[in-house]
Order: C-alpha cells, then sequence, then structure tokens
C-alpha cells in the first residue's frame, strides 16, 4: 500500500469513526473523503479479497444479503455493504470498516450500482460477478435498457478471468461475446409448456431478438421479459441452464417455498421476482463450494433487508416496508400484494431525488388498476410527489372516499395506529424509504435508521 492510500485509509477510517461514535452514522462521506485524497484506494482495499459483484436493475441487495448468508455457511470472513451503498464511495466506507480477517483469505460480496461497476473493475478484479436482469429504469440516469447493460459490459471487459454467473431467462444476458467464463440460472418449472408458442404483452422491454431484431417468442414467461424464449426467425434461444428451478411450491406475501435441483428452500419473503434472487444467490453458493442443504438453512434463517419486505411493528400494526423504483419491480410487488387473503391498508410514497430518478412517468406503467379489486379499505398518498401518485391512483379507480392524501411522512406514521386492518403495506421510493423508515427510528418502532 502507497504512502497516499495509507494516509487516505487514515482519514476514511477516523471519519467513519467519529459518524459512527458521536453522530448518527453514514456511509457515503468516509468514501469519500478516502477517494478524494487517493483515487485509486479501492485498489490496495481490494488486493486481498475473493471479490463477488452482484448488479443489476432489480434485486441486488437481497440477493447479496442471501450471498453471503449461503457464504458465512462455509467461509468465516466475508464482508458485505449491507446498507446498500452500492456507488464507489460505499463500496470504499465498507473496505473501510472491515475487521482484520481471522483466517482464510477473506470474500467481499458487493452490490455494485450499475454504472459503477466499471468504477470497481478499474482496480479490483473480481472473482465472480453476478448479473441479476435489466429492466427500464430511472431514465434520466441509464436511459434505455441496452444503455445499462453497456454499462455493466464495460465493466466486465475489465475482468475477463471473472464468472459472470447471469440471468438465463432474460435474453439480453446471453447477447454478447465476452472471454469470461459464464453460468446461466433459470426457470424450469413448467416443463410441460416445452412447445408452446407464445409472446410477451405489447408494452414489454428488451424482447426483440439481439441477432436478427425480430419479436421473441416463449415457450415459458415468469414475469415481464423473462422466461423460455428463443426466434423463430434466427434461432436465437435461452442457453442451457446450469443451475434451474425446478417448481413453486407455495407463494404468500410473507415467504415462498420451492425446489431447486431437487431440493426444497424457503425465504421469508414474498414474491416471485425474489425466488430469482435466491436462484442467484444458490448459483455463488455452489460455484464457491457450499452444500445445497447449506444454503436452504442459510436461506430460512435470513434477515430482512431494510425497504426490501422489512417488517415493522406499529402497535398491534404488522407494517411491511417495501421498496419500488421502476414499473417492472412495482407489477411484481402488487402482483405479490394479490396473493394476501387478509384485509390490508396500502401506503404509496413517491419522491423523485437523483436516488430515486427524477422521471415519474414511470408510474404511469404500473399496474394500479388492480388495486381497487383488492381488499383495501384504506389507501394514503405521501411523499415529496405527492400529487402525481394521487392522480395516478385516482385515474386507476381508487375510491375518494378510502383514499387519504398526506404529504407528511411524520403524520403518516402518526396514523397507521388508526388504520381499519392490522397488515398494513407501504410502497415508496428510494428516499422517500429512508424518511420514513428515520421516522420510524425517531418514534422508536425501530433501534435505529439505516448505517
Amino acid at each position: 500500500m502507497s504512502l497516499r492510500s495509507q494516509i487516505a485509509t487514515l482519514v476514511g477510517k477516523s471519519s467513519y469513526w467519529f459518524l459512527h461514535t458521536f453522530l448518527k452514522g453514514g456511509s457515503s462521506l468516509p468514501g469519500k473523503l478516502t477517494t478524494k485524497i487517493d483515487p485509486e484506494v479501492l485498489k490496495s482495499m481490494g488486493q486481498n479479497y475473493d471479490v463477488i459483484i452482484i448488479t443489476g436493475t432489480n434485486g441486488k441487495t437481497l440477493t447479496t444479503a442471501l450471498t453471503v448468508q449461503a457464504l458465512r455457511q462455509k467461509y468465516a470472513d466475508v464482508l458485505t455493504n449491507p446498507s446498500g451503498s452500492n456507488m464507489e464511495q460505499g463500496i470504499v466506507t465498507t473496505f473501510l470498516r472491515a475487521p482484520k480477517a481471522k483466517h482464510q483469505k477473506p470474500i467481499a460480496v458487493l452490490e455494485v450500482d450499475e454504472a459503477n461497476v466499471i468504477k470497481v473493475t478499474k482496480y479490483i478484479k473480481p472473482k465472480a460477478m453476478v448479473f441479476t436482469n435489466i429492466f427500464r429504469d430511472q431514465m434520466d440516469r441509464y436511459g434505455e435498457i441496452y444503455t445499462t447493460y453497456r454499462k455493466i459490459l464495460d465493466g466486465a471487459k475489465l475482468a475477463p478471468d471473472a464468472t459472470i454467473i447471469t440471468n438465463g431467462d432474460a435474453p439480453i444476458f446471453n447477447s454478447d461475446d465476452l472471454p469470461n467464463k459464464r453460468l446461466f440460472y433459470g426457470f424450469n418449472n413448467h416443463p410441460e409448456l416445452a412447445n408452446h408458442d407464445m409472446k410477451a404483452k405489447p408494452n414489454t422491454d428488451g424482447v426483440l431478438c439481439p441477432r436478427c431484431e425480430n419479436i421473441l417468442h416463449y415457450h415459458s414467461i415468469t414475469y415481464s421479459n423473462l422466461g423460455d424464449y428463443f426466434c423463430p426467425h434466427c434461432g436465437y434461444q435461452r442457453p442451457h441452464l446450469d443451475f434451474a428451478l425446478d417448481q413453486i411450491t407455495e407463494l404468500l406475501p410473507t415467504s415462498s417455498k420451492f425446489d431447486i435441483e431437487g431440493e426444497p428452500f424457503q425465504i421469508d419473503i414474498g414474491g416471485v421476482y425474489n425466488i430469482y434472487n435466491a436462484l442467484a444467490a444458490y448459483s455463488v453458493g455452489r460455484i464457491m463450494g457450499v452444500k445445497p442443504a447449506e444454503i436452504a438453512a442459510a436461506f430460512h434463517s435470513n434477515e430482512h433487508i431494510f425497504g426490501r419486505q422489512e417488517v415493522i411493528h406499529v402497535g398491534d400494526k404488522e407494517v411491511t416496508l417495501i421498496l419500488v423504483k421502476n414499473p417492472v419491480g412495482l407489477n411484481q410487488v402488487i402482483d405479490m400484494l394479490s396473493t394476501d387473503k387478509d384485509p390490508f391498508s396500502f401506503i404509496g410514497l413517491l419522491n423523485a431525488n437523483y436516488a430515486d430518478g427524477i422521471d415519474t412517468s414511470w408510474i404511469w406503467d404500473g399496474d394500479f388498476e388492480r388495486l381497487p379489486k383488492m381488499n383495501i379499505p384504506k389507501l394514503i398518498t405521501g411523499g415529496e410527489r405527492y400529487k402525481d401518485i394521487t392522480f395516478r391512483l385516482k385515474i386507476a379507480g381508487v375510491p375518494d372516499a378510502i383514499h387519504e392524501v398526506q404529504p407528511n411522512l411524520e403524520k403518516i406514521v402518526a396514523e397507521i395506529p388508526k388504520l381499519p386492518t392490522k397488515k398494513v403495506y407501504i410502497l415508496a421510493t428510494y428516499t422517500a424509504m429512508l424518511q420514513i423508515r428515520n421516522d420510524f427510528a425517531a418514534k422508536g418502532y425501530i433501534k435505529r435508521g439505516i448505517e
């Protein structure tokens, strides 16, 4: 480590200690200070780790958490960025706070923002990279899905020795010519549809064949553009799956049961989209030598991640906080809510800061029209862009009589004990999720805000 890196690391560690000893913490500032002194500090920080990068539009945080849980079944020293600070400065902070490894070469499982992959691989050569999916997200930052994928590829090209573990059900991930070894995971839970021929919905992104640009067909579709795809014009098709889901045995709002390669698994979180995250984590665990039974035990004991179906108890209310940020993720959450047989209250919070995506037009692609058909006696809308989300639900057919508008998030927290149902679901964009979570912490419903 150079003298410059040593000074930068010392300043970063000191700032981290001060922030977490005397203030409320912080995951970005220490990293910002460190990289200001030494922009190449990641090179020295990551050289003694086996690094696994997890990136993609949706599912990075949960995939990272489940991967860490799985790897800890075999490895004693596994470092990660649990607060979701996935930009360069947050990743630097992750290494700053790392304890000294006590056993074998430590592992670092890093959630990395798509646009920041190249900022990491420029200095760190990962052992493996996981690509979860690519969906339209934050148009002001990323543009269309092909632009986002290009950002990831630019980073991957700097790490040709890394094994890429990728979602085989996503057509875009089989379209590049990277030199890396690649392993694919996906769903094989509908073998009876092997000869079916269907198309995705007309407004679905990413359904053009990467080779001939004709519309892809599917034998089966999981959701959006994910599934067993093929092109009848040029023969482009889903690759062989190295890790496959066999069947889904139970889907509830708070848990999912499924089989992977003949082994039963359970995660205490709902939604088909989260089964993909578990399958990705399983794939990493297997290439790292973790046994299926050990991975199953890790999944069943997983802790809820902040904002990712985190359950907060407010008196007798069971409040589930869910991050939403793009149409595909939102529609999967709405689909998950539809599996709840009990009545529940719905709170929708919309912000439009840089971390959320300034363009809020994506809410019009959300299937909010399903909400009036569910057993929801009370809905509340709020956040900095409360007018937008309020109008969207009005157009979706939500009756005014059960719809309350409350821009002030602190007042929403105070209103929760008065809601008519035991279950409450809060769907919030990123900064709105942080804000209301801090309000929960201030009122003592959770121990603290995020790190």
